[in-house]
């Protein structure tokens, strides 16, 4: 009797979504990268174009005794992980979010950040830093990194953070 298949996320290269998606599908391994349509506007045109809704994951579908396969292709560098395990998505949130993109277009992820939270930095030169959030105000977050025996605080655009804990 075949295993049981479950969803799971993985994380990407940066800007490797869909090239990580077009693999997986080449090795008949079910996934998902939910794209999103967006209007991008330049000076002389403007284009819809498709961009991954979760920027750096993909879903897979698998069972479980084969991720250790799936951390071998180019692109994955790991499962995203939920108290200690890879964490395991239900089909009907991969459902959900198949309806939603569906039905809207345009659509944005943005997660909470709030004063205490724990944060790591996902762009500029603070990349992989972490530190604790003690202030925010619209879409800027005032962010306590402690590095190299000094404090520092820096103002990070909120899309540049990511919830740690």
């Amino acid at each position: 009797m075949p295993e049981k298949e479950n969803w799971y996320v993985v994380y990407t290269i940066p800007r490797w979504e869909k090239k990580v998606a077009e693999t997986l599908t080449q090795n008949n391994i079910t996934n998902y990268c939910p794209l999103n349509l967006v209007e991008k506007r330049w000076s002389d045109r403007k284009k819809i174009i498709k961009e991954p809704l979760f920027k750096g994951y993909v879903f897979v579908k698998i069972p479980e005794d084969s991720m250790w396969k799936i951390k071998e292709i180019h692109g994955i560098v790991n499962f995203v992980y939920w108290l200690g395990k890879p964490a395991k998505i239900l089909q009907r949130e991969i459902d959900t979010i198949r309806k939603f993109l569906n039905e809207f277009k345009s659509v944005e992820v943005k997660q909470e950040i709030q004063v205490n939270k724990k944060v790591e930095i996902t762009h500029g030169v603070f990349m992989n830093y972490k530190g604790n959030v003690i202030e925010v105000v619209g879409n800027k977050a005032k962010v306590f990194i402690k590095s190299m025996n000094i404090s520092l605080t820096a103002v990070f655009n909120t899309s540049d953070l990511k919830i740690i804990g």
